[in-house]
């Protein structure tokens, strides 16, 4: 499997999904980028253009995206959704990521 959602991280989907219209009908996108501190951040967004991505169907009807060039540095990654004193959001465990920064939201390979 490309990469799993937790319960936690599912359920959040879910509670998006019912409560605000805008993101009805769509799936949670995963993604990759170049940016941030360790030169790699992860992206998340709701979406509904399926196109060459790799679709990961989560438990209870959630549907991941996943582009091919993201798929890479995501193979074995956990994505969890967390609230505490900080702040929400979600989150990535990365067992490809070979560094990372202090604001947890970029990470380096190789």
């Amino acid at each position: 499997m490309l990469l799993t959602l937790t319960e936690k991280a599912v359920d959040k989907v879910k509670d998006y999904a019912t409560t605000n219209d805008k993101y009805k009908g769509k799936s949670l996108r995963i993604f990759v980028q170049g940016g941030g501190c360790s030169g790699y951040q992860y992206g998340f967004a709701f979406d509904d253009q399926k196109d060459g991505d790799e679709i990961i169907s989560g438990s209870d009807d959630v549907q991941v995206l996943v582009d091919p060039q993201s798929a890479q540095f995501l193979k074995g990654a956990v994505v969890d959704f967390i609230e505490d004193l900080r702040g929400s959001g979600f989150t990535v465990q990365n067992p490809n990521a070979s560094g990372g920064c202090g604001c947890g939201s970029s990470f380096s390979c190789g």
